[in-house]
């Protein structure tokens, strides 16, 4: 299955993404992918200096490449594609832990044979 992802390029301290096509069983950090679909530096935020290929990105879509939730909501953003934002905050997708309640059994006694 094909996803567009982003792939990190910056340097430390310093992010910057490419908007790749690539086969949803590569790692992100695999480096291998099938084709760049734009560049976007989340430290500027205004989107002017993001260049997305948009004739691209709507071809792959339409032919069932996924995009990832922060892919899908910068798509959103940028108005390529109309649908609503995903949440993708980390307090979303946790699952809330039921602890059990465990009591201290007494060691079992054992019987003269």
């Amino acid at each position: 299955m094909l996803k567009i992802r982003l792939q990190r390029v910056g340097r430390k301290h310093e992010p910057s993404f490419r908007l790749v096509l690539t086969d949803s069983k590569n790692s992100t950090k695999s480096g291998r992918f099938k084709e760049i679909l734009g560049v976007y530096d989340p430290r500027k935020s205004t989107g002017k200096t993001d260049s997305l290929n948009t004739e691209r990105i709507k071809y792959w879509l339409s032919q069932g490449a996924n995009p990832t939730d922060t892919i899908h909501n910068l798509l959103v953003k940028r108005g390529v594609i109309r649908a609503k934002k995903i949440d993708v905050s980390a307090m979303s997708k946790k699952v809330p832990t039921v602890k059990e309640d465990v009591t201290m059994k007494p060691a079992a006694e054992k019987e003269p044979v």
